[in-house]
């Protein structure tokens, strides 16, 4: 049931973002910012903890739980070490995620034969 309830939760997410793409004037760039943004914002207040229980990864893969860990991790850092803590907790808490898609970005760029769009 985890499967289906990460599919739903993550599905609805992505219908709200082609949905923005095809009604809408913004740019995927907007689009991208403001779901980041939404995801800060719902984490911070811990709104969007109500979607990684019920969605779990289906919450956090989609750009919304970027955010999400950003803000997460950021209020962690602040508890434990001050006012500092608001400038390294997102770099902590997303580290991995961000040296994990560089990785395996470049290993498919290896891989693949990467062209440029005309």
């Amino acid at each position: 049931m985890d499967y289906i309830w990460a599919f739903i939760i993550g599905g609805i997410i992505c219908v709200i973002g082609q949905i923005l793409m095809d009604k809408t004037s913004f740019t995927p760039a907007k689009i991208l910012v403001s779901f980041v943004t939404v995801g800060v914002i719902l984490g911070a207040l811990n709104i969007y903890d109500v979607l990684v229980d019920i969605g779990g990864e289906g919450a956090r893969v989609p750009l919304p739980g970027f955010g999400y860990v950003l803000a997460k991790a950021t209020m962690k850092e602040v508890d434990s070490q001050g006012l500092i803590g608001a400038f390294i907790g997102g770099i902590r808490g997303s580290a991995g995620g961000v040296a994990a898609s560089i990785v395996f970005g470049y290993i498919m760029a290896l891989i693949f034969n990467p062209k440029t769009k005309k």
